[in-house]
This record gives structure tokens, C-alpha cells and sequence, in this order.
């Protein structure tokens, strides 16, 4: 088969998992009443909490299963490196909650204020409880400009952008457009961090556009990073330094942003060496990966670890301490990248162990930590990592993806976004082991 078949296979098909959708169906959005009891309660409306409610809803019939989510929007965050930019504009990554939301679940538009593990409950912003029998925590993850001191006052700046929130992302492309000579800098932050790659994508996509332009002349491409290496899975960090090279950008180690003066321009440095030295650095423009943590209700919570997420059996999802709370995606303490893709592994696994554990059976462990980065190094090319656990690549396809290739930002830019929205948040996309194996004639994990 060509390759441009199996992407066609890959978007047409349909993988397992049942939740139907009626034309123009929507959850039942409902006005708590106290004291409400749920066999499910998923706490969180993101790709985690959508596509597990969903399979559980389908599982165990309408009325069982409660979604809390206060937003009346949904977004596809991962296209949000190509908002930024200016290959997608950001209403495609958006839709109304109401329409993602699972027909047969219950949607309780609210904020979770607590969760009580001792009690089975869960207290909303409003001081109403909902009570569980099993709860699903899916509350992703804080993302915290505010700790980057002037960092909120640089937004309303020219230059200054980020592709990490809905409200800062077109600034992104504005910032490309108006770029006219000097540094541009892009920056990582010390972990943990959602997507990891997309610090480093976005700085490819401007040293693109900046050479269409004819700017690229007069641009000094920075990636400041606090990392010591630019990727974490060797085979792949190999290829990234080649790009790098190729693309003549100027890499610094050890540097976490900690301050931004608007009024000068400059961007300020933490060496991760010695955090009392700094070192600052003028900017036409500066693209700022924000630091992010758990958030305070799980922080505070009796589920959390010692670092604030919730903590579970990495390999069943299953709570350490309480058998009946789950979790998944970014709020989880599992070792592995905070993506969409290890979600789409996640949620099925969880969900299955979930039914198991409500019959009476035991959690099985069955997830090895897949996730994949689609590092995007062009407007038309892209190496899409897949890895699990121990950082070693577990790839899909039966060729080298540790090479950028226009096949894989096709995957990127429109295959994986088909893919989240008729296929993931409907319960019907867990992963592509299945593709996997079947592109390895079985030989592939």
C-alpha cells in the first residue's frame, strides 16, 4: 500500500468503541441539585474527561455518568502550534461544548472546588455536592504565566506571544508579520510542561515564514531552554540537532525565563546551573512557554502526591490509595509527555479497568506510556515522535519518523484533528497499536 493510502485508511477508519451519536444530539445540561449521586462523576471536560465519559456513558446508560465542566467552549489545543503560525485560524480548533459534550451523559456546568475521596463527593463552586461511586479526575493542568514576573503586562506589548492559551496565540502570527530585525526568542520552561515539543515548533514555523518573507536575514533565532538536551528520546534529538543546524539557530541550555521588561525589551534568565545568576537578553520578538503545575483543587486534595497531581498506577490509572478514583492526562502523575496522544491511549484503558474493578474483577496493567509529538520543523514537513515509558521510540508506521516529511504534517495539520474530533471525543479512537502492529505484520508492541 502507499503511504498516502494508509493515511486514507487511517482517517477513514473506525476502531473500537461504541458511543452513537445522534445528528445534533447534546448532553443533558442540568442545574445540580445537592445531594446528586452518579455511578461516574468525571471531574473535567477536556479531551480526557470527554472521551472517557463518553465510553463510560455508552457503557452504563444515560443518567450514570456526570461530566463537570464550567466552559462553554472546547478546544483542539494541539492545533494551536499551526494558529500560531497563521496556517489555521483559531476558530477551527474550537467548538461549542454543548456539541462534544456525550448525548447520554450529564453535563453539570459548574467548577469542582474539592474532592473528598473519604466521602465520595465532590463540592462545586456554588457549595452544592455531587457524590460518587466512581470518580474520573480530568482536570488537566495550570498553566501559570503569572509566575513569569512582567509577563502579564508583556501580553499587551508588541512582540510578545505565546501559543499556550486561546486569549495569546494569534499574537503569535502578529508577531511574525511585524518582525522586522533582531533577536526572536523562544523559550522552555522547567518541567512539567504540556505538549513539550510545541516550545520548539513554533520557532521552526517562524524561521520558515521569516525566509519566505525575506526576513530571515535579519532575525536572530534563539531557543532558550532549561533542558539540557533539545528532546528527550535520543533518536529523535539526533534528528532535531540536524534541523537546528540546517536552520542556523542559536541554542542556550540551561536558561529558564524568569522575567520580562516590556518597557527595554528584554527577556530575563535564570541559569539553571546557579539560579542566583541571570542574564537578559533584548528581543524583537518573544514567544514564551509558560511554566505549569497541578491545580490547586487537586494540589490540595487527599489524591494528590507530593508534587500535586493525582496519584495512580501508571500503568493502570488506577488510584494508589482509593480504588475507586482514576485519572488521566495532564492532572495525572504518569510519566509521560502531557499530550492529546497519550490521552487517546489512556482513556480506553482507563475506562476498560473502571468496568472491570465496578464488576468486581482488578485493574489490569496494560499501558506502556505510549505518546507521540508531531514535531513540526516546516510549513510542509514533520518528524512525528512516538515513544513510551523508557523514552524509546514506538512508531507506526514501517518507516524512518525520526525523518521530517511532508506525509506526517499532513498527519498533523488535518488527519489527527479529523481524528480527535469524529473519533476520540466519540469513544471510538484508542491509539494506533492496532495500526501499528498491522504496519509491522505483528512484530511491533
Amino acid at each position: 500500500m502507499q503511504f498516502s493510502g494508509i493515511l486514507r485508511s487511517l482517517t477513514n477508519a473506525r476502531v473500537s468503541g461504541t458511543c452513537r451519536y445522534a445528528a445534533h444530539s447534546a448532553s443533558t445540561l442540568i442545574a445540580v441539585r445537592n445531594n446528586s449521586t452518579y455511578e461516574v462523576v468525571v471531574a473535567g471536560g477536556g479531551s480526557g474527561g470527554i472521551s472517557v465519559g463518553c465510553r463510560l456513558s455508552d457503557k452504563l446508560g444515560a443518567g450514570n455518568v456526570a461530566i463537570i465542566e464550567p466552559n462553554d467552549t472546547h478546544y483542539y489545543q494541539p492545533l494551536w502550534t499551526l494558529v500560531g503560525g497563521g496556517a489555521k485560524s483559531l476558530s477551527s480548533s474550537a467548538k461549542a461544548m454543548k456539541d462534544v459534550m456525550p448525548p447520554k451523559a450529564t453535563w453539570i456546568k459548574n467548577e469542582v472546588k474539592e474532592i473528598d475521596p473519604e466521602t465520595n463527593s465532590v463540592t462545586l463552586e456554588n457549595g452544592e455536592k455531587v457524590f460518587y461511586k466512581y470518580l474520573v479526575v480530568a482536570l488537566g493542568i495550570k498553566v501559570k504565566f503569572e509566575d513569569i514576573k512582567g509577563l502579564p503586562e508583556a501580553f499587551s506589548t508588541p512582540g510578545v506571544c505565546s501559543n499556550y492559551s486561546p486569549k495569546t496565540v494569534e499574537k503569535t502570527f502578529n508577531a511574525l508579520q511585524d518582525f522586522k530585525e533582531g533577536n526572536a526568542i523562544f523559550t522552555f520552561p522547567k518541567p512539567p510542561l504540556k505538549c513539550p515539543g510545541a516550545p520548539q515548533k513554533i520557532m521552526y514555523l517562524a524561521d520558515s515564514y521569516f525566509r519566505k518573507h525575506g526576513k530571515r536575514q535579519n532575525a536572530n533565532i534563539m531557543f532558550n531552554t532549561s533542558g539540557p538536551a533539545i528532546f528527550a528520546v535520543k533518536k529523535y534529538a539526533e534528528a532535531l540537532m540536524k534541523v537546528v543546524e540546517e536552520k542556523d539557530i542559536t541554542l542556550n541550555f540551561g536558561l529558564n525565563l524568569v522575567e520580562v521588561k516590556p518597557d527595554t525589551k528584554e527577556a530575563v534568565f535564570e541559569k539553571m546551573s546557579s539560579p542566583e545568576e541571570t542574564v537578559s537578553y533584548n528581543y524583537e520578538m518573544l514567544h514564551v512557554s509558560p511554566p505549569c503545575g497541578p491545580l490547586d483543587v487537586v494540589k490540595s486534595s487527599k489524591i494528590a502526591d507530593a508534587a500535586g497531581f493525582v496519584d495512580v498506577n501508571k500503568e493502570t490509572m488506577q488510584h494508589v490509595k482509593y480504588p475507586n478514583v482514576f485519572s488521566l492526562g495532564d492532572c495525572s502523575n504518569i510519566p509521560t509527555s502531557k499530550t492529546a496522544a497519550a490521552i487517546a491511549c489512556q482513556n480506553a484503558i482507563l475506562s476498560k479497568n473502571l468496568l472491570a474493578v465496578r464488576a468486581g474483577g482488578k485493574a489490569i496493567p496494560s499501558y506502556e506510556g505510549y505518546t507521540s509529538c508531531p514535531l513540526i520543523t516546516g510549513y510542509n514537513s514533520c518528524i512525528l515522535a512516538e515513544f513510551d515509558f523508557d523514552l524509546q521510540p514506538l512508531e507506526t508506521f514501517p518507516i524512518n519518523q525520526g525523518k521530517p516529511r511532508w506525509s506526517m504534517y499532513y498527519m498533523k495539520a488535518d488527519v489527527m484533528r479529523m481524528i480527535y474530533w469524529q473519533m476520540l471525543l466519540k469513544g471510538r479512537w484508542s491509539g494506533p497499536k492496532t495500526f501499528r502492529k498491522i504496519m509491522h505484520l505483528g512484530m511491533s508492541r
